[in-house]
């Protein structure tokens, strides 16, 4: 028989320790199932539309012109931010201060020429109950009493005409606004109706549209409708509808109230018109959909977290949320975000909740 010596127990001893502790360790799981972010189907009334092209306007865009003739002395520059009433421009008014002094001198002179006719005429009142006066004499007196005070209505008249004129030497902005060119410089003649600056409204813009006159009856005010660009998109409402088309294009014209923090004037724009009656139907966010060549699916999340995949139709579109046809009803939550790898039967996590456990 042959016997083991001491070392060899011992490495017998530590084979069987280690074989053991393996067959300890649990078998690891597989991968975690993947994140991903759902939403809800939802039963909404849309309508088929059609995108209209359109501009962002100002609401309040002038050139300012001169209401008198002379040489400016003075322009606002370009950038400027002028409020209601500011100084755009100034026209060189010293003539009109030397016509003002004038017309001054002049009502001084009538007003004197007055009182002394009209002490004439009184000496020759009294002279008539007297009757040591002719009633021709009386007569004239009166009548050039009478014809000075008209010149001197006529005089203040002009003072009056002189000071408006001192008024519209200082070009003021009809509304608040940014300067945003200068079409005279200081120093150069400007004619009556002479065009000095374009001033225009930054805060208060809209969106101008053209649309065909097919979707005049399913636009009315207040209705909320969608613009966008290449940048972004906003949901805002139809300021009016202008019910009076081109007979050339047969457009007509409907404009759209915007936020000016969003926008810039001047910007092309697309702005979704409806072109028929609302109809119920099932959308879900355009992001749920995966889009392959021979067909369009979505995932439905149901039972213990598990998705399906989900054959459908799409049909009407509005903004961010699309009609789809298919085996989804209003309530069921859908994929919108990692989907694009899902398997159908898949189960997945939730980001909110796996948010939440985090």
């Amino acid at each position: 028989m042959v016997r083991m010596n001491r070392p060899d127990y011992r490495f017998a001893a530590f084979f069987l320790v280690t074989a053991l502790a393996s067959q300890a360790v649990p078998a690891q799981d597989g991968p975690p199932p993947p994140t991903v972010r759902v939403d809800q189907a939802q039963r909404q009334s849309m309508a088929s539309v059609i995108q209209a092209p359109g501009t962002v306007v100002s609401r309040n865009d002038a050139r300012i012109a001169a209401e008198i003739s002379g040489r400016l002395s003075w322009v606002a520059e370009v950038g400027d931010v002028i409020e209601s009433g500011d100084v755009i421009a100034r026209i060189d008014d010293r003539e009109l201060e030397l016509q003002l002094q004038e017309d001054d001198a002049t009502i001084k002179r009538l007003e004197a020429n007055l009182v002394y006719l009209s002490q004439q005429l009184d000496r020759l009142q009294k002279l008539a109950r007297e009757n040591n006066a002719a009633r021709n004499q009386l007569d004239e007196s009166t009548a050039q009493k009478a014809m000075a005070e008209q010149d001197l209505v006529q005089a203040r008249v002009s003072r009056e005409q002189t000071l408006y004129s001192l008024q519209r030497a200082q070009v003021k902005a009809p509304f608040s606004g940014q300067i945003v060119d200068r079409l005279a410089q200081a120093g150069e003649f400007i004619s009556v109706g002479g065009t000095i600056a374009r001033l225009v409204d930054t805060t208060n813009i809209e969106v101008r549209a053209r649309a065909p006159m097919s979707v005049a009856p399913y636009l009315f005010a207040d209705m909320p409708v969608m613009v966008r660009d290449q940048r972004h998109f906003t949901e805002n409402s139809i300021r009016s509808v202008i019910p009076v088309g081109d007979e050339r294009s047969r457009m007509i014209e409907v404009r759209v109230t915007l936020d000016p923090n969003s926008w810039v004037i001047g910007s092309a724009v697309r702005v979704e018109l409806p072109r028929s009656e609302a109809t119920e139907v099932v959308a879900v966010p355009r992001d749920a959909l995966i889009l392959r060549q021979d067909n369009i699916y979505l995932f439905k999340l149901v039972e213990d977290n598990k998705v399906e995949q989900i054959p459908v139709q799409t049909g009407i579109g509005n903004g961010s949320m699309i009609e789809v046809r298919g085996n989804i009803n209003d309530g069921d939550q859908v994929v919108i975000r990692g989907g694009e790898r899902l398997q159908p039967g898949q189960t997945v996590q939730i980001a909110e909740e796996v948010a939440t456990a985090g």
